[in-house]
Parts: structure tokens; C-alpha cells; sequence
């Protein structure tokens, strides 16, 4: 019987962490499927999830593309692919293990036990659980939050999350085309548009540690693409549905 639940991994260059993410997923007694969608990484990550999927035919599956194209463009082609495959729960996490995965459970029973319609890891909704990363890193993080709080009047404390729990139902009512952002910003619209669509999302606490393993894919574009796009979000949202 097919699980209910699947995760999606974008990959570029992660042949360091995806064999383990990709083995701790499937350790959990709650059964949890992944959708790895690598950005035609040259390290081979591709590659190795294809030999893990000798051994999980039934529950690894890997959607690859041409080049490296963006986040959200990546998870966009991963919300597709899932909700052809009719799951009820899809979730968003990073290969790294900034993300642990073992609030997977705590993200699933908030939407699939207690009536969440998107479940958030907030490392910022009881303080700040942040782990090994600099002050500049973390200050930057909780400031653009705030700064995404403000301008649009978002009740969540963490906008900028990436362990996300969606329901098919949020997913199949939002219109894909019209998501603008490809790096971070990403996170942020897709928020945005849930609340805008009167969904209840539950912040759920969380540690983020920082990846030991591999490089940070942040740039100054990423950031700069979503401190513009919040206000032009806000804005639209103000003259026409969204």
C-alpha cells in the first residue's frame, strides 16, 4: 500500500549528504516517500541516487533536469510530479540535514492530526534555534522575516522556512504559473499565497543546525530577489487576487 506522504530533495551537488538524508527518511516507523529532483548536479549525486534506488524501487524516485535553473523552479516540478502521483502530504526539505529529519513526524501530525492545512519548521517561533551558523548569517535570517512580517502582515514568525508540510488541497488550489521567485523568495510566495487563500498554516519549532557537509547555495541575487519581491507581492496581492 502506497504512504500517504513524500518528500521532496532538491539536489545540486549533495553527493555528500543524499545517500544518508535519503537512508534516515526511510529509517522512521512512519512511512514517508522521496522525491529527489537534482539540477544535473556534476558531482554525481544523480548517480547515487539511482544506485540507492536498487534497493528502495518502491519508495525513491528521481525526477532529473537539464541544468540548474532555481529552487523554486525545482520544487514547482517536484509539486507536480506529486500531485500526479495523488499524495496527501507533500513536504519540502534540504538535503543537508540543516533541516533534521526527524521533525518530518512532528510536520505531519500538525497537518494530518491537528487540521494544519501547511505546517512550517520555524526556527524563530520560540526564540532562535539556530546552530552553527555566523551572527551575520543568523541576523540576516530573522530580520528578513521580520522585514516579510511587516510588509505583509503575515502572522508567521519564520517566512523564509524551507521544512515545509503541504496538504495536496493547498498545492492543487495554488496556480503554479504565477509563482514569480526561483531562489528563496520562493519560500516566502508560497507562504504568502497560502495565508492569502485563508489556509491554516502552524508553525511548528524546530533546532537548525547548519550543513557539515557541502556548500551553501545563498548569493547576494537570492537575497536581493526576495527583499524586491516581498513588496511587489504585497502590492499586487492589494489590487487583484493572487
Amino acid at each position: 500500500m502506497k504512504t500517504d506522504s513524500v518528500v521532496i530533495i532538491p539536489t545540486y551537488n549533495e553527493k555528500e549528504n543524499i545517500e544518508n538524508i535519503v537512508r534516515r527518511v526511510f529509517s522512521y516507523e512512519k512511512e514517508f516517500d522521496v522525491l529527489v529532483v537534482d539540477d544535473n548536479s556534476p558531482d554525481g549525486t544523480a548517480s547515487i541516487v539511482k544506485n540507492l534506488q536498487q534497493e528502495f524501487s518502491e519508495r525513491l524516485f528521481l525526477l532529473e533536469r537539464p541544468g540548474k535553473q532555481g529552487l523554486g523552479v525545482a520544487y514547482i516540478a517536484g509539486f507536480r510530479w506529486c500531485l500526479d502521483h495523488n499524495y496527501d502530504y507533500i513536504f519540502e526539505m534540504d538535503a543537508d540535514f540543516s533541516h533534521n529529519p526527524d521533525d518530518l513526524i512532528r510536520l505531519y501530525e500538525a497537518c494530518a492530526l491537528q487540521g494544519a492545512d501547511m505546517s512550517v519548521g520555524s526556527r524563530y517561533v520560540t526564540g532562535v534555534n539556530v546552530v552553527n551558523w555566523p551572527m551575520k548569517r543568523v541576523l540576516l535570517s530573522y530580520c528578513a522575516s521580520k522585514y516579510v512580517r511587516l510588509i505583509t502582515r503575515m502572522p508567521l514568525r519564520d517566512a523564509t522556512a524551507g521544512f515545509v508540510c503541504y496538504t495536496s488541497k493547498v498545492l492543487k488550489a495554488l496556480d503554479f504559473d504565477t509563482i514569480k521567485f526561483k531562489g528563496y523568495g520562493f519560500q516566502i510566495e508560497m507562504k504568502f499565497k497560502t495565508w492569502y487563500k485563508g489556509f491554516k498554516i502552524v508553525e511548528v519549532p524546530i533546532i537548525f543546525t547548519d550543513r557539515k557537509e557541502g556548500t551553501s547555495k545563498m548569493s547576494g541575487g537570492i537575497i536581493k530577489e526576495a527583499a524586491i519581491g516581498v513588496i511587489a507581492l504585497k502590492i499586487k496581492s492589494m489590487f487583484k487576487k493572487i
